[in-house]
């Protein structure tokens, strides 16, 4: 599929919840965690008159939006095979509704900012409060400069967090 059909796809989906779209496009300024090489990751703003009906319960409707997305795109997607990588490997998509996604971003970008600086401060491990695997994927990829911290998952299911671990100056 390509971007336009996803974009029409996108729109068709929202607009049967009866919520109108005003706006709809690629966004080329994603959050920082999300502008490296190997992140194939297309961002689609959009903007609706009433968000609040995907922001509720913690944006639990605009994640659902994102998996029936990506679900689609996967079955409408060929599965190939070129060499030992498939075309659908690292396909990824990511719907925001009037900037919601972004902010959730920014905000998990400053609690990895100041647990990592807190792990510095006391040369220990941190843990983060438990997280959805997207968070944590935005905490690993956020800090995975920082040459004296290391990040890793620990725990299982809903209880699955982030720890920062201080391993000195390499």
């Amino acid at each position: 599929m390509d971007k336009v059909e996803m974009q029409n796809l996108i729109k068709e989906l929202v607009e049967k919840t009866t919520i109108s779209v005003s706006k709809i496009s690629v966004d080329e300024d994603k959050p920082s965690s999300f502008k490296s090489n190997s992140d194939k990751t297309t961002w689609f703003s959009v903007e609706v008159s009433q968000p609040h009906f995907f922001w509720e319960r913690g944006g639990e409707a605009l994640n659902a939006l994102n998996h029936i997305v990506r679900r689609i795109v996967e079955a409408k997607t060929p599965k190939e095979v070129e060499g030992n990588t498939s075309i659908q490997e690292g396909l990824g998509i990511l719907v925001d509704i009037n900037g919601f996604q972004k902010k959730r971003v920014e905000n998990i970008h400053a609690i990895a900012h100041m647990m990592a600086e807190r792990a510095r401060y006391f040369k220990s491990n941190i843990e983060v409060d438990p997280m959805s695997a997207f968070d944590r994927r935005i905490v690993h990829e956020f800090l995975s400069d920082a040459t004296d911290l290391k990040t890793e998952s620990q725990g299982e299911g809903l209880s699955r967090r982030v720890v920062i671990k201080y391993i000195g100056a390499i």
